[in-house]
């Protein structure tokens, strides 16, 4: 497991983005820096205005009193300037910093291998690319202003009350460590409680949406009830982790308001102790009061910054805790494009097992399959059908072995070529909410109408599209769910002949189908399979006698392999197959 990383750690993964942003960057803290000037000024004019009436009153003319007026006064007019910049600018800058970590947030979940996806649910990482980096826009902005502000303000407060009294200074200044360290454990608590509040919103982002996804099956079995008991123990569970924030939070708040009153009085006090023994004058004594209270709201400011900062540095750990990730699969230094395809494919003593310490799911395997040639593959449920498919687009990675496309090992080829040679209809048809049109473009993004509208001819699905309320721009629903299971079959079949893979893989394809719409896919995949390499996993064996060849796979490997009729005439596991599934 990676070792937790320290704050440091965390800013310089973060610190990369600002540099494309780094003129507007500069800008906005020379605003700050403006906006701190105005503050710090104003003590000093009132000092000099309160010295001058106490020691000298014929030297405070009208004219001084309108020239320190009007000179505050074109300060406040460059602050306004400076604050409208930080105020949009800074945003702005926060804001683009966001997104493109959003962009390359996004881009991780393309890489990352369907292991992952299989141990990891959706509604995290939906939680993780949207409201973890929310946070972030305010954080990107606000750090380095906040902190440059508190740092120009005690440096400079610090050097000018030194020159006023370097004795009191010294005395408001030792509280400050001090009030650190007690606020030291209640900020620790804060970023651990807003860690887990982010993990809860993503467990309970997931169990939303599985619930909402599976509602026809909620209503069907009228669970709502149940749904209703699971949701709300999650979010009791996130309603516990928020009353600790707040309780976290409540702390570090309250000692902070504390040690405000703890600096005022130190100043009042001593100060008046000062002003009795005439170690200082009254006019130093009314700056040096506003400066620890310009010095005050300074940190005061920091410290309502300080639950911002917290959940910005949650939501940039969870963000670098996705980044850190390795992609299982990734093309070699040296791999080379998949050209020219003609389809012949060889699996070479193929062992694999999903994970570590697992029972090997394929052992052994040695498959020969010749260009052109139609495969099936058949065996008991869980004997690892999908999974031996699943191999050649490189999917998963096996354990053992090898496996050749034209005689070319798959490891040493793209894995962007590999997969573009390679067509896949699955039983579970997946649809992207949108068009009709817009589906069977995905397969080739730059089809014309005309192509889109053939490839639909070939796939048995124009005549149903055509009379659809909008045609081919009807809009399918979330997962397709406003068309039948047959027709979202034929549209997975229309974007695969867009594709035009030499390599096919039919995975079960109609085995969730009706009677009559399996015939109608099954013609439309008969078509697709013309002149390809296809391997059809099947359970309703009827559907693949006529293929070349068919393999039987059990948990002993390849047990048995022939036509159906040679199958048939050796009554082993494949005629016991048949037999149950012809029932």
């Amino acid at each position: 497991m990676e070792k937790k990383k320290t704050k440091l750690g965390l800013f310089k993964r973060f610190l990369p983005y600002y540099k494309k942003y780094i003129w507007i960057l500069i800008a906005d803290l020379f605003c700050a820096a403006l906006t701190t000037v105005c503050e710090l000024v104003l003590p000093m004019i009132v000092r000099e205005i309160t010295n001058r009436a106490t020691t000298d009153l014929a030297s405070l003319t009208l004219d001084l009193v309108l020239k320190c007026g009007l000179f505050y006064l074109a300060l406040r007019i460059i602050d306004t300037g400076a604050n409208f910049y930080m105020a949009t600018f800074g945003h702005i800058m926060g804001t683009k910093i966001e997104t493109d970590m959003r962009h390359d947030l996004f881009a991780q979940y393309q890489r990352l291998s369907f292991s992952y996806y299989d141990n990891t649910k959706i509604g995290t990482l939906m939680s993780r690319i949207t409201s973890d980096l929310f946070d972030v826009t305010e954080f990107a902005h606000h750090c380095p202003e906040e902190y440059f502000i508190a740092g120009i303000k005690l440096v400079a407060s610090f050097i000018i009350l030194c020159s006023i009294n370097p004795i009191l200074t010294l005395i408001v200044f030792a509280t400050v460590p001090l009030a650190l360290l007690t606020l030291l454990p209640f900020r620790r608590a804060m970023r651990q409680t807003f860690k887990e509040n982010r993990v809860k919103v993503g467990e309970v982002n997931s169990q939303v949406e599985d619930s909402l996804l599976g509602i026809r099956v909620v209503k069907s079995f009228v669970n709502e009830d149940v749904e209703q008991k699971k949701f709300d123990k999650g979010n009791c569970e996130f309603l516990a982790i928020k009353k600790r924030s707040y309780f976290a939070m409540g702390g570090f708040q309250s000692c902070t308001r504390l040690f405000d009153g703890i600096i005022y009085i130190v100043v009042v006090v001593v100060g008046a102790i000062f002003l009795i023994n005439k170690q200082i004058q009254a006019s130093d004594y009314i700056a040096y009061l506003l400066y620890v209270t310009t010095l005050i709201a300074s940190i005061r400011k920091i410290v309502e910054f300080t639950e911002q900062f917290q959940r910005g540095m949650t939501g940039i750990e969870r963000f670098d805790e996705i980044m850190c990730l390795k992609p299982e699969i990734i093309d070699k230094e040296n791999a080379l494009p998949l050209e020219n395809v003609k389809g012949d494919i060889e699996f070479k003593n193929v062992s694999f097992k999903y994970e570590a310490g697992n029972d090997l799911v394929l052992s052994n395997i040695n498959i020969k399959i010749n260009a052109g040639e139609n495969i099936a593959i058949v065996g008991p449920s869980g004997g690892g059908k999908t999974t031996l498919c699943s191999l050649i687009p490189r999917f998963y990675e096996i354990t053992d072995g090898d496996i050749t496309v034209d005689g070319n090992s798959i490891s040493d080829l793209t894995i962007k070529s590999l997969r573009e040679n390679i067509g896949t209809v699955q039983q579970d048809v997946y649809l992207f909410s949108g068009s009709v049109k817009e589906n069977i473009r995905y397969g080739k993004l730059d089809a014309t109408d005309e192509e889109i509208e053939k490839a639909s001819i070939l796939a048995g699905a124009h005549e149903f599209i055509s009379s659809l309320p909008n045609g081919y721009d009807t809009y399918v629903g979330e997962r397709g769910v406003k068309l039948s299971g047959g027709q979202k079959q034929r549209i997975s079949i229309a974007r695969l002949f867009l594709k035009n893979p030499p390599i096919l893989i039919l995975d079960e394809a109609t085995s969730s189908l009706d009677n009559e719409s399996e015939y109608i896919v099954q013609k439309s995949l008969e078509t697709l399979a013309k002149g390809r390499t296809t391997l059809t996993i099947a359970h309703r064996l009827t559907t693949i006698k006529n293929a070349d060849r068919i393999l039987v796979l059990t948990e002993k490997g390849i047990e048995e392999e022939g036509t159906h009729d040679e199958l048939i005439a050796k009554n082993g596991v494949y005629t016991e197959l048949y037999k149950l599934y012809s029932k």
